[in-house]
């Protein structure tokens, strides 16, 4: 049973009449007479009386009428005291965050939020997909996502951070001094492609240099693909984040031309930023302006 039909059933009732109630209720005189019949048939029988003087009640709405003003008393009752179970538990934001990000990022980011907002929990998601951020906001599931730009457009973005690719070379690699490795040179490569769909960051480079490489597919970690290539499997391209503390036994070197993915901080679109939140996106981007990846 709706209460909000029935909250404006009572008030009609008191007033007498839908014309004066329709003003304090918020509809017209016609949706007001709408909402009535429709719960009339809702309930299965009649519940007032329309006449010139206004509105009365049915015998069978009078004998109805004080079980629904119990049932609105207990329901506000009811709303109340989940109101203030609520004001009483602790303000909690859920954050899903690629590994990459998590693991560089969100201790340093986590530390400084809990200093401002130190009754506020975090609950921090690790997640092995370049979509599922995305798929998670747009499904409730989390409050902030920190991931690549991708296109989805239902969002509040907030950039970030202009991250460089590099080419992940064999340590033998002939590099014959050069600082940047040109990605043309990537031509009929065997490559082993990021799995989670950072493929996707990957293809674009490539496309936009018509750039055509035999992929190899692989279903493995970062760190994996980065053994795979030192062994001579073939070559394979990520992100500074990706790679961090990871490249002693291979050859990491900046894509040529310059080559980034945006990342930022992503909202839901269309509601109100809490005021934690806020101050954790403040945070985030005190971090990122004065952050530098060696």
């Amino acid at each position: 049973m709706d209460a909000k039909k029935l909250e404006i059933l009572v008030t009609a009732v008191d007033l007498g009449s839908f014309s004066k109630a329709a003003p304090v209720v918020g509809y017209t005189q016609s949706g007001l007479t709408h909402l009535v019949n429709s719960l009339e048939r809702e309930i299965g029988f009649q519940l007032i009386r329309r006449s010139h003087n206004g509105i009365t009640l049915t015998r069978q709405g009078e004998e109805l009428m004080p079980a629904i003003r119990e049932y609105l008393k207990a329901n506000t009752c009811l709303q109340n005291k989940i109101q203030t179970i609520k004001k009483n538990q602790p303000e909690s934001i859920r954050i899903a965050a690629y590994s990459s990000i998590a693991m560089h990022w969100m201790p340093e980011i986590l530390y400084r939020f809990r200093r401002i907002c130190p009754t506020v929990n975090v609950d921090l998601r690790m997640v092995d997909n370049a979509l599922e951020p995305f798929e998670l906001l747009r499904e409730g599931k989390t409050d902030v996502i920190f991931a690549s730009k991708q296109n989805y457009s239902k969002l509040r973005w907030i950039p970030l951070y202009q991250e460089k690719m590099y080419a992940i070379l064999p340590k033998e690699y002939p590099i014959n001094g050069r600082e940047t490795f040109p990605i043309e040179e990537m031509e009929g490569m065997d490559f082993l492609m990021p799995y989670g769909k950072f493929d996707i960051d990957v293809h674009a480079a490539f496309k936009r240099r018509d750039v055509h490489i035999r992929e190899k597919s692989s279903y493995v970690d970062d760190e994996t693909v980065i053994r795979m290539v030192e062994k001579g499997f073939g070559v394979s391209m990520m992100s500074e984040l990706m790679i961090r503390g990871r490249t002693d036994d291979v050859c990491c070197i900046p894509i040529e031309p310059e080559t980034v993915r945006e990342l930022g901080m992503g909202l839901p679109d269309k509601t109100e930023i809490p005021d934690s939140v806020s101050k954790l996106k403040d945070c985030v981007v005190a971090f990122v302006q004065n952050f530098r990846i060696t």
